[in-house]
């Protein structure tokens, strides 16, 4: 049931990281807490940055290991499930969350393992 390669991965990474830096100001977050509006763009360019050096065929400096990637957007996924109850977001600023957070967890789970070389 796992479906989400690498390289599926990595074709979601800088639209993604580009969407939680432009997302929050298009719906106006913010409404219930200024933090929710301040948080998912400050995510986004450190996803960009992770992506652009993660060993992936679309990382341009490629020195972070994609298993590390992966580690860094589970954290941010259960992040973004707990901040609305940790900061009070409500409404539109705590749907944003719970369903980026949501999402992110998702795709994690449905990540291909990646194969193991054989020990020398």
């Amino acid at each position: 049931m796992r479906f989400v390669t690498k390289n599926i991965h990595a074709y979601l990474d800088y639209p993604v990281a580009i969407s939680l830096m432009g997302l929050p100001f298009l719906l106006g977050l913010g409404a219930s807490n200024p933090l929710a509006l301040k948080i998912s763009p400050v995510v986004g360019l450190a996803a960009f940055v992770l992506t652009v050096f993660t060993d992936h065929h679309l990382g341009m400096i490629r020195v972070l290991p994609y298993k590390l990637h992966l580690a860094v957007d589970l954290a941010v996924g259960l992040l973004f499930l707990v901040l609305p109850f940790a900061l009070g977001f409500s409404g539109l600023d705590a749907a944003y969350y719970w369903l980026n957070g949501a999402a992110v967890v998702t795709v994690i789970g449905l990540s291909k393992p990646e194969p193991q070389m054989p020990a020398a």
